[in-house]
């Protein structure tokens, strides 16, 4: 019987987490999220272990195997072989079978390096850019009986450049595949309703978080200087964009909103467009012409560790940048959940937010305050923004009320019992 009172997760027989994605490094959303669930595993006397194609995990808990990166040439090659068209080749069957059996190797030797008893799959069996890898984990996990808590932050049916392929009885089969001891868990209820109408199976929905219970430190020397740095004016509004620059995020409802407030403000972009090319990025800079904007993309600046360029300019990263800003612009007009929301709230910056989907029915509900539009900048928006800009006790009274909010429904308090539920569902307690 589960002790409903008790508080650790150790009741589980399993005690050695095996980490599985494409990625852990840096500050994309899986990264984040991976690294706060290790920490709470930790923290409850897990030891946790990594094994991906880029780690910046500590050497000594980490297995690398550069095919697992979705963006390893043989993988890459596989996925333009599998996507945009009906039918793939016997040769292409065959290379996804090869590599399949490569990386089962490398996951075998996995488990015995570290006597793994839990994975964790972070996206590897959710979203189809390593197909290989989702295919090898889910033989190993077939073969061997390890439970594994697949956690989904992204399905391919969300995202249409998945619906034209080749290999679909490959995504019924791994993405994300339907075994008895797989544990689902899911960051919206929308993930949780396709889930389970897709596949039959159901989920627990455990929220991307942030550490609400330790607010941010004050700012240091180092990042003193960042307006400077972005040459940003003392009597100019900094804009803060802080996003990748991609079609998604909807950044020319920022564009226009920051032309017609008819202030003195500079619009501040923090990431590049990655591996979706620049073809929007070039649109995004005619249309800031065109409105005359002043929109400066900082990526080259910006980094998850401190540094130098090789010019010798300061890299910062998003957490010296943050306390900074007077105004986050959010636009997006689809997001698997929207981390740039929290961490929005976290740093008590007021923010403008596209209506999507996710937004409206999971995060709205709970009674954040905020500067909201649905699909265009309209006047509504237009002054409240205006009105948050200019009243510095108003825009207090908001960071206040979201962080308070934010607390009570995205802390790490929230995943830890997120997480207790999901370990007593594996191995419940018998104390």
């Amino acid at each position: 019987m589960t002790n409903l009172h008790c508080d650790c997760l150790r009741c589980s027989n399993n005690s050695n987490i095996g980490f599985v994605a494409t990625r852990i490094a840096g500050t994309d959303g899986v990264s984040l999220e991976t690294m706060k669930w290790a920490k709470i595993f930790e923290n409850d006397g897990f030891r946790c272990f990594y094994f991906a194609g880029e780690l910046d995990t500590p050497p000594e808990n980490s297995y690398q195997f550069k095919k697992a990166h979705f963006t390893h040439h043989e993988i890459v090659d596989v996925y333009r072989r599998s996507f945009d068209m009906r039918h793939r080749s016997r040769s292409t069957t065959r290379k996804i079978m090869a590599l399949k059996e490569e990386i089962k190797d490398h996951l075998y030797d996995f488990i015995q390096k570290y006597h793994i008893d839990l994975f964790v799959a972070e996206n590897s069996v959710t979203i189809p850019l390593n197909i290989p890898l989702g295919l090898a984990l889910t033989e190993v996990i077939s073969e061997t009986g390890i439970i594994m808590i697949a956690h989904h932050h992204d399905f391919y049916w969300e995202r249409p450049r998945f619906m034209t392929n080749s290999i679909w009885e490959y995504l019924d089969m791994a993405f994300p595949p339907r075994l008895s001891h797989i544990h689902h868990v899911v960051i919206s209820s929308a993930g949780d309703s396709q889930l389970g109408f897709r596949k039959g199976t159901s989920a627990i929905m455990i929220p991307n978080v942030m550490d609400f219970e330790n607010p941010p430190e004050p700012l240091d020397d180092y990042a003193s200087d960042v307006r400077e740095a972005f040459e940003i004016a003392d009597d100019e509004y900094f804009i803060l964009q802080p996003t990748r620059v991609i079609q998604r995020k909807g950044i020319e409802h920022a564009i226009e909103l920051v032309s017609r407030l008819e202030m003195k403000a500079k619009l501040i972009i923090s990431h590049a467009s990655g591996d979706e090319g620049y073809d929007y990025q070039r649109r995004i800079q005619e249309y800031s012409h065109m409105l005359n904007v002043e929109t400066i993309f900082v990526s080259r600046l910006i980094n998850e560790k401190r540094g130098f360029t090789k010019s010798g300019r300061k890299i910062y990263t998003l957490a010296d940048v943050y306390p900074h800003a007077d105004l986050i612009t959010y636009p997006s007009t689809f997001e698997g959940f929207g981390n740039a929301f929290l961490e929005a709230l976290y740093y008590k910056k007021p923010i403008v937010v596209n209506s999507y989907s996710i937004y409206s029915t999971d995060i709205k509900p709970k009674g954040f305050d905020v500067i909201e539009m649905d699909g265009y900048v309209d006047n509504v928006a237009l002054a409240k923004t205006r009105k948050v800009l200019q009243d510095p006790v108003y825009r207090q009274h908001m960071a206040e009320h979201n962080f308070d909010t934010a607390r009570r429904f995205y802390s790490y308090t929230v995943l830890k019992q997120k997480l207790r539920g999901v370990m007593a569902e594996i191995s419940p307690c018998t104390r």
